[in-house]
């Protein structure tokens, strides 16, 4: 009887001295070697104190994991933190009283936290009209160019200089195919965010409304500028030309085969497919740029926009988790962290302090090419055009507009068509997402 006594005393002093950790639920989209990378950020926060556990799920695509934390919501079984990409912050903000601001988390929870520290074009995307910042910015993306070097020194070009002007790109794919290089100038991944979203930014034009949807819930969708019908014109005129090849729906996924078996010497898509291109591409050299600009529009170019997602912290969690929601996020987006998740994704260190970290341990030195979105998304301060969109139903709205692209190459429709129906269509989305949401 003795010896149970003492075991139990033993036991129940073991449990005061080590409390239990507590879980937090971490929801995100990234499968495979970025999955990877996530759940070595989760690991080592872990690793690194004893009173929290981050649990990364895997939920499937961003529609997918943005349906299941809504889903779950509504259940009462959310997670603390949810990976939702960028078009989903218009849901999110919509969603009254399911979202834990994450200005006023990292305040309530004693956590330093300085929106100044991260960079303009990230932040502007994430914050309401006041300037507060509602989700915890994490991998964010824009797009640039990757060009094949070989392909350029045969067909004739240097290979150490890209184009800059879509007029370039044009004069640069017929060299190409001309002289046999390539049988194919250029693909392009995503024609929404891509060829629409920020060419559009880069243009310094507007897409919608009330500063692109930030204004007002209820915004419009005026993509079908000039600027934009032009710009499909000629997208339309290079694919029949053979210039052009069109790299499908949604993220094109048929685009990047099309650039590693050297048909395509030229291809535009996130600087986060850096990696890809680079395990794809042993048998040539890559070079990088800029995205391409019409030199006669004025205002061009301005800055690119972001993609990829951000953490939102969900209500309804027991209060314990927030303050080990709020510490991880500290760790986060700490300088050390940022620059390794940025210089092996090929996404954009989110704070200032990570790119200097980079820039002082030689990363951009050795790799010059992973500087370019850096350089692309801060070329000018954001403008009103400039910072991003924020539209309801935008998911549907992408499909939109990869169903008009495809009716334009078809021949079934002009450019201006096609962009005029992407805006009919495309408004009558917002405005239901507006009538339940108001």
């Amino acid at each position: 009887m003795t010896r149970l006594l003492l075991s139990s005393a033993a036991i129940a002093a073991f449990a005061t001295a080590a409390p239990a950790q507590t879980e937090i639920q971490w929801w995100h989209a990234m499968g495979g070697e970025l999955g990877a990378k996530l759940e070595k950020i989760a690991a080592d926060f872990n690793a690194m104190q004893s009173d929290y556990k981050v649990v990364p799920t895997f939920k499937g695509t961003y529609p997918e994991t943005l349906t299941a934390a809504i889903a779950a919501f509504r259940a009462r079984e959310q997670p603390a933190i949810v990976q939702v990409f960028e078009v989903g912050t218009g849901t999110m903000m919509a969603a009254k009283g399911a979202v834990y601001p994450v200005y006023q988390l990292m305040a309530d929870m004693g956590e330093p936290f300085d929106p100044a520290a991260f960079l303009p074009a990230v932040v502007g995307y994430y914050t309401d009209r006041e300037g507060n910042m509602l989700s915890m910015p994490f991998n964010s993306s824009t797009p640039i160019l990757y060009y094949n070097k070989d392909v350029f020194e045969k067909a004739g070009l240097d290979r150490d200089t890209p184009p800059a002007t879509w007029q370039d790109l044009e004069a640069y794919s017929r060299q190409i195919m001309s002289s046999g290089a390539a049988p194919c100038g250029f693909t392009s991944g995503w024609i929404s965010w891509v060829q629409t979203e920020n060419f559009s930014a880069w243009h310094n034009q507007p897409i919608g409304t009330n500063e692109n949807g930030f204004g007002a819930i209820d915004s419009q969708l005026t993509l079908n500028g000039p600027v934009q019908v032009r710009h499909w014109e000629n997208l339309k005129r290079w694919q029949d030309e053979g210039l052009f090849q069109y790299g499908g729906p949604v993220g094109g996924n048929d685009a990047p085969p099309k650039f590693y078996a050297q048909d395509c010497a030229i291809y535009m898509n996130s600087s986060a497919s850096r990696a890809g291109v680079v395990a794809n591409s042993k048998d040539f050299e890559v070079g990088y740029g800029m995205l391409p600009y019409y030199a006669d529009v004025a205002g061009a170019p301005q800055n690119s926009i972001i993609g990829g997602a951000t953490l939102w912290v969900l209500q309804g969690r027991p209060e314990g988790e927030y303050k080990g929601v709020a510490k991880f996020f500290t760790y986060l987006s700490s300088p050390e962290v940022q620059a390794s998740w940025s210089q092996g994704t090929g996404y954009l260190p989110i704070t200032h302090a990570a790119y200097e970290y980079s820039t002082a341990h030689g990363f951009y030195a050795e790799f010059p090419g992973a500087e370019i979105p850096i350089k692309q998304i801060t070329l000018h301060t954001p403008t009103a055009n400039s910072k991003g969109l924020r539209f309801g139903n935008y998911v549907q709205i992408r499909t939109v507009i990869d169903e008009e692209f495809q009716a334009l190459l078809g021949g079934s429709k002009t450019a201006q068509e096609a962009l005029d129906a992407v805006v009919a269509r495309g408004n009558a989305l917002i405005a239901e997402f507006a009538a339940a949401n108001r």
